[in-house]
């Protein structure tokens, strides 16, 4: 195998505790759209984190009328996507923390000069930025090296779609056997193993052993390479795919 030469980073609870976050702001929105149509059902954020975990707001909204059998006009869409982009950083901005480990891991990294690195989310270009500022992590990525499949994209689309993962390939100019994704959700690991990239899957930010068992589990069989429990295994975890 050639030698790995660049980190690819998910953001949301990989880099950034921002899942809940963003999940209470739209789940305020899912809940706005439903009434809207006189559906009763209601969704709190950890329901649609069930439901639509890895998912950005735009391909929530593409599940949620294909569950409930509604169609949104492109306007009302684009609307709520620019809503919910903007009520999603002021709770970002407010309160988003580190992953526990990450930011000692990145340092690590930048310190050896031995990978490049890039964040790859399917969260708007906007949200990224400022939770990564937030938590300061933009110290260690470019911005030009900072790629959202909401935002960086011709046509907007999120993981499991690999276009993204095609795309920071191509502007970094690596190959997919050259580089590792770190992902968390089932989307976002499969998004990079569509791209061929092999995938160190982190299951840290799930709460709960049981949580993070069947997680590991989901993302060891989409075909990640390796699980990792804690951002202190990331080296092993690393040396482990290198090896192969």
């Amino acid at each position: 195998m050639p030698k790995i030469n660049e980190i690819f980073f998910d953001c949301d609870n990989t880099l950034v505790l921002s899942e809940e976050l963003a999940f209470e702001a739209c789940a305020d929105l899912a809940n706005e759209i439903l009434a809207k149509r006189d559906y009763r059902d209601r969704y709190t954020g950890e329901q649609l984190i069930q439901d639509f975990v890895g998912q950005n707001f735009r391909g929530m909204m593409v599940s949620l009328q294909a569950k409930y059998k509604f169609d949104m006009s492109k306007e009302e869409l684009e609307e709520y996507v620019k809503k919910e982009e903007d009520e999603v950083i002021k709770k970002l901005e407010a309160k988003a923390q580190p992953c526990i480990g990450v930011t000692a891991e990145l340092e690590k990294l930048k310190q050896s000069g031995k990978y490049a690195m890039a964040v790859v989310s399917s969260s708007a270009l906007r949200r990224v930025l400022a939770s990564i500022r937030k938590v300061g992590q933009d110290k260690y990525f470019e911005e030009k090296h900072v790629f959202s499949a909401a935002s960086s994209l011709d046509k907007p689309t999120s993981k499991p779609d690999p276009a993204i993962y095609l795309h920071a390939l191509e502007v970094c100019r690596r190959r997919a056997d050259e580089v590792v994704a770190v992902e968390d959700s089932k989307s976002g690991a499969l998004s990079a193993i569509r791209a061929n990239i092999p995938v160190i899957g982190y299951v840290g930010s799930y709460n709960g052993v049981d949580k993070q068992m069947e997680m590991a589990k989901s993302l060891k069989d989409l075909g990640a390479k390796v699980i990792m429990k804690d951002w202190a295994e990331f080296e092993q975890c690393l040396q482990e795919i290198e090896a192969l």
